[in-house]
């Protein structure tokens, strides 16, 4: 994004100087974001609607928690990109409107991690102890489970705004700001705040991370009678972890970036980008794959989805209906 910062004396107190890109440098990002989101969009997109035409995925808490998380992801996705755009175009923008986008966006993005290691806990139960699966995982403690996912990511962050309330006068919200995080929540208090939280929410999705993928992971090479199922199920796990370690980064990213730029100073515009592009977007392009594409049933009726749609356009040009 068009920012950069300079670091002060102490590392966690971080002053931020705002930087523009170039025309060129400036179209190209916007260009690209813009391509990747409407790729993006199209793909959850048929996701979404596969998933609601047909009611056999309303029954099963699996798909339940992954079209949560692709429209959460899809959520996220377009927020930061209007982010983006309108740091280039407005360059700053009123303070309710950013404070209001800056919490989507970090809830959204605190859910996907946590969504995925509730993904990884059902997928646990139904492989370890399947007898007990359709008795923990219902549809209604899915349900119930979605909502405690929404309330860990909404609890720790939402007091930012209420100790912004309590410090700023409310002239504060009428002003424009350039659209950061650091910008509209300046209390110092809230960035060792955010530190702490962050660790926290960074041990508990990988330890359940580990403690569920090598149990899947043991089960599948001990049920699986040829080396070939046994190769499938690893390589899903170890496609199912990245994914999980690529979600994680989000935790850290802003430490890696005032590393980043130490090493690299005066490249804070290219570094941005770059933690932008991993960190928030690539996972998105792997929760379809992983849990879409990927999944037998849910091929197939995707498959039906775009082919049948064809057949059937095609059948009433005809008028053979």
């Amino acid at each position: 994004m068009n920012s950069s910062f300079g670091l002060g004396d102490n590392i966690t107190s971080v002053q931020w100087i705002l930087v523009r890109d170039t025309l060129t440098s400036a179209v190209v990002k916007n260009l690209v974001v813009v391509l990747v989101w409407l790729l993006l969009s199209y793909i959850n997109g048929s996701v979404v609607a596969t998933f609601f035409r047909h009611q056999v995925f309303y029954e099963d808490p699996r798909y339940i928690l992954f079209i949560h998380m692709v429209i959460n992801d899809a959520v996220q996705l377009t927020v930061t990109i209007m982010l983006f755009i309108l740091s280039y175009v407005y360059y700053r923008i009123n303070v309710s409107f950013c404070c209001f986008f800056i919490l989507l966006a970090v809830f959204t993005t605190r859910n996907t991690p946590v969504n995925l290691a509730s993904m990884a806990i059902e997928r646990y139960i139904a492989i370890c102890d399947p007898l007990r699966h359709a008795q923990v995982c219902t549809v209604r403690k899915t349900y119930f489970l979605i909502g405690l996912i929404w309330l860990i990511s909404v609890v720790p962050d939402i007091t930012d705004l209420f100790v912004t309330l309590a410090n700023e006068p409310l002239s504060f919200f009428h002003e424009s700001v350039f659209c950061l995080r650091q910008n509209i929540f300046k209390d110092p208090v809230l960035a060792y705040k955010r530190q702490a939280f962050d660790g926290l929410y960074f041990a508990c999705v990988f330890l359940t991370l580990v403690y569920t993928y090598l149990r899947i992971l043991f089960a599948a090479r001990a049920h699986s009678t040829e080396k070939t199922s046994a190769r499938r199920a690893q390589n899903t796990i170890l496609l199912h972890g990245s994914q999980l370690a690529m979600c994680m980064l989000s935790y850290i990213s802003p430490s890696v970036e005032i590393i980043l730029h130490l090493i690299f100073p005066g490249r804070i515009l290219e570094i941005r980008f770059a933690n932008y592009l991993v960190v928030y977007m690539l996972p998105r392009f792997l929760s379809p794959i992983i849990y879409g594409v990927r999944d037998k049933k849910f091929r197939n009726h995707l498959r039906k989805y775009f082919v049948g749609g064809c057949r059937v356009g095609l059948q009433k040009g005809n008028g053979t209906l």
